[in-house]
């Protein structure tokens, strides 16, 4: 019972989990700033139409960073909150190109196959440990990003 956490999980394999839930949650916190400077700066004839779902896009990160966060919380880890610290974690990079839909788009589809694999890893380890909580957090991010991969690569097709 004491290599079990406050959750009846592994506490070595629950401190690798949360360890990865970090690396994610830097992951989140720029591709959140991308997409706050996708939403603010967007010009060109599709502006109504990009500044709304860019919008969406980072409310629905924002509240993602918060869950991840609580989720490491829950595991008996800390969230890590320095920009700092994410730049080092992080295989997001910030956007310099914030104006072209396009190439925002473009980044957008780059940001969530990054995601996507982590949280298939995650995943993967979850299921392993039995935790049922890290796995259906990452199994429902991962069927919503899937979704929203179709929904932004179909918006690119010409």
């Amino acid at each position: 019972m004491k290599n079990l956490n406050s959750i009846g999980l592994d506490t070595a394999k629950s401190k690798e989990l949360a360890d990865l839930l970090n690396d994610l949650l830097a992951d989140y916190s720029i591709f959140y700033q991308n997409a706050r400077g996708y939403h603010w700066n967007i010009q060109g004839d599709k502006f109504f139409e990009l500044h709304l779902k860019f919008e969406e896009l980072y409310n629905d990160l924002f509240v993602k960073i918060d869950e991840i966060a609580e989720r490491i919380l829950t595991l008996g880890q800390s969230p890590r909150h320095k920009f700092s610290d994410y730049f080092k974690q992080t295989v997001i990079t910030e956007s310099d190109e914030v104006t072209n839909g396009s190439k925002a788009i473009e980044e957008i589809l780059s940001a969530f196959q990054a995601l996507l694999t982590k949280q298939r890893h995650i995943l993967d380890l979850s299921a392993e440990i039995n935790d049922e909580g890290t796995n259906a957090q990452m199994s429902d991010y991962i069927r919503e990003q899937e979704k929203l991969v179709w929904m932004y690569s179909a918006y690119l097709s010409k």
